[in-house]
């Protein structure tokens, strides 16, 4: 089922560190930024290849991982009877794992946890599998793209010299600087770094690596110092501003803010929150929790806390966040999905510290401005990220072309005449 597009579902994606949506909005502004700025230094020739290499790179790095994760599920789990849905981080802890086979909502689900649990190393790698598979098959297929698109930029250019039967030339190393062609393929050894883990169930970490792999296929395989240069600009944009500016930027706009605003935006614009503060509820659910499980819980005091207190505000907007996954129309915890504790801890001392500020009167008011500060800081942060990927980072590269000696040509114009003018010295 599809979530309602409403106001508070786009912010809360656009906020999200887990979320693909601002990644994709990005690199759309990168893409046709970096393509715009092809056509004023290259024409038509090197608009389509970057309009090519670009927006052909962008459906591979968002949409291949997915693809492939979900193309193993619906072959390699199938065949071997395994639910896909089960969540290997489940068997960290033994107690959370028993407490979910005993919490599990259907019989099926309880088996299928069971069978996880008699077989963790098997899980474990069936999971690593499916993780690296996904992962070095989208690095394959972006390597494709590559080759294709080398091949079908020089054609074009030599059309636009007027050889249209010319057959395709291709380098016997089509490299810019032969130590970066002789170094190994990141895809042949890929360093996580970290937990593994983080990587392999966070998409925007998954993405990660896939575009780390990219960025080495890109500098290895450029074909002159030019296309170095380009790409060395336009990765280090991305790198910085798809990854870790953002971060940086929401820390500080929430530090900055007069209201809290770190909770989730359909926790913030929901009527749940609005009635549990008018109602006084929100501090029952608090004190519940401090009561039951307080301050220094173990894992498992949390976990039982969860499924025991389905009632409790903070177990209700855990849900409403997906922090806690639930079964399709259903309010019952889905207890293959794995539940991070952290994470609900932090929830619960956010709700807190929104609660604590919030004045006994004018509620409306204070929940209005909690609202619209999140959302603008949200816009903010994409705004900033979207001018440097979309405007700044291309203006560089255009600017690069300029100002950098010998660097003006397109230099794939400028290897199609120079083959033309050998082959015609040949002929001669």
């Amino acid at each position: 089922m599809i979530p309602a597009l409403t106001a508070s579902n786009i912010y809360s994606r656009l906020g999200s560190d887990s979320s693909l949506l601002p990644l994709a909005i990005k690199d759309i502004a990168n893409s046709t930024g970096l393509t715009a700025g092809s056509y004023i230094t290259g024409k038509d020739v090197e608009s389509k290849d970057r309009f090519i290499d670009e927006f052909g790179t962008q459906a591979i790095w968002l949409g291949g991982i997915p693809f492939f994760k979900k193309l193993t599920d619906l072959t390699l789990y199938k065949l071997l009877k395994v639910d896909s849905k089960f969540d290997v981080r489940n068997l960290k802890n033994k107690e959370i794992l028993a407490k979910a086979i005993e919490k599990a909502p259907t019989e099926e689900i309880r088996k299928s946890i069971i069978r996880a649990a008699e077989n963790p190393k098997y899980m474990k790698n069936l999971a690593m599998i499916k993780f690296a598979f996904s992962t070095l098959a989208a690095i394959g297929t972006y390597t494709g793209l590559t080759k294709f698109r080398q091949k079908y930029r020089l054609q074009e250019a030599k059309e636009k010299l007027g050889q249209n039967k010319t057959p395709l030339y291709t380098q016997k190393t089509p490299k810019a600087f032969e130590e970066v062609s002789s170094s190994k393929k990141s895809d042949k050894n890929i360093s996580f770094g970290g937990s593994i883990q983080d990587f392999m169930f966070n998409p925007v970490k998954n993405l990660m690596i896939l575009d780390g792999s990219i960025t080495a296929e890109r500098l290895a395989s450029s074909e002159s110092k030019q296309e170095f240069i380009n790409y060395t600009i336009k990765e280090g944009g991305t790198w910085l501003f798809m990854y870790f500016a953002g971060d940086m930027i929401k820390k500080h706009l929430e530090n900055k803010s007069k209201v809290p605003i770190k909770l989730d935006s359909k926790i913030i614009e929901s009527k749940e929150l609005k009635e549990a503060i008018k109602g006084n509820t929100i501090k029952t659910s608090l004190d519940e929790y401090s009561k039951l499980i307080g301050n220094e819980a173990k894992d498992i005091d949390v976990y039982n806390f969860i499924h025991e207190n389905p009632d409790n505000f903070i177990v209700k907007m855990a849900k409403k966040s997906k922090l806690i996954k639930t079964l399709k129309k259903s309010e019952t915890i889905d207890t293959r999905a794995y539940i991070d504790i952290d994470d609900f801890k932090n929830l619960k001392n956010n709700i807190e510290e929104l609660y604590k500020k919030a004045p006994k009167e004018n509620i409306e008011d204070y929940l209005n401005k909690v609202i619209k500060s999140k959302r603008l800081s949200v816009l903010k942060n994409m705004g900033i990220c979207i001018g440097a990927l979309g405007i700044a980072v291309p203006a560089i590269m255009i600017a690069s072309r300029y100002i950098l000696p010998n660097n003006k040509e397109y230099k794939v114009m400028e290897t199609a005449r120079n083959q033309k003018a050998q082959e015609s010295a040949k002929m001669a």
